[in-house]
């Protein structure tokens, strides 16, 4: 048991390693993105499926409460469908259906979509077709099988790829980067 719990730490370690050596310069330009939307008015609409919309719930968390700084709450919405209204929305609509009005209903021009998704699912797939019609810019945080957005982002989008091949270890790593962005969101704004 104690060899099992040692490689999995290991696991982890080198997952941040690896994501650690391609993504900072994208993560520099998500914060420049994500800052120029709050400067703007503008919100961030986030969504993750399944196990990620713990992860989504999270970011959105600590951008209208904080993160660890005392500051002014952060316009962000979490897509979900929880309670009375998903219960109305799926009572009357697919899922799918269901994502696409809440969406439709909250989403402004300027406004980002922040989607997580570590492999495909045609939810995510769909928001970010809907996303490219109406000229929203799209954040994804995806895992090494991200070839499923190949020819949906355009080269405004960012995509931030965790090069792990086990979904867990992606869901650890977006952790850890939605994380990063609220620290360096508040940096940005806040360390003058």
């Amino acid at each position: 048991m104690l060899e099992r719990i040692k490689a999995l730490y290991e696991e982890s370690i080198k997952g941040h390693i690896a994501t650690a050596a391609v993504i900072p310069e994208v993560l520099e330009k998500t914060t420049n993105e994500l800052t120029q939307c709050l400067l703007r008015g503008n919100k961030m609409v986030v969504f993750g499926y399944g196990r990620s919309a713990a992860n989504a719930q999270l970011f959105v968390a600590n951008l209208i409460n904080r993160y660890q700084l005392a500051r002014p709450s952060f316009p962000a919405v979490f897509l979900g469908l929880d309670g009375t209204v998903g219960a109305a929305l799926l009572s009357d609509n697919s899922l799918l259906e269901a994502y696409q009005k809440q969406f439709n209903a909250m989403v402004q021009p300027g406004d980002i979509l922040v989607v997580l998704t570590p492999d495909t699912e045609e939810i995510s797939l769909s928001l970010i077709r809907n996303a490219k019609e109406k000229d929203i810019l799209v954040v994804a945080l995806t895992g090494d099988k991200s070839d499923h957005l190949d020819g949906l982002l355009d080269e405004n989008d960012i995509n931030i790829t965790v090069p792990v091949p086990k979904e867990v270890r992606v869901l650890e790593q977006h952790l850890f980067i939605i994380n990063t962005l609220c620290e360096l969101i508040d940096f940005s704004l806040f360390s003058h």
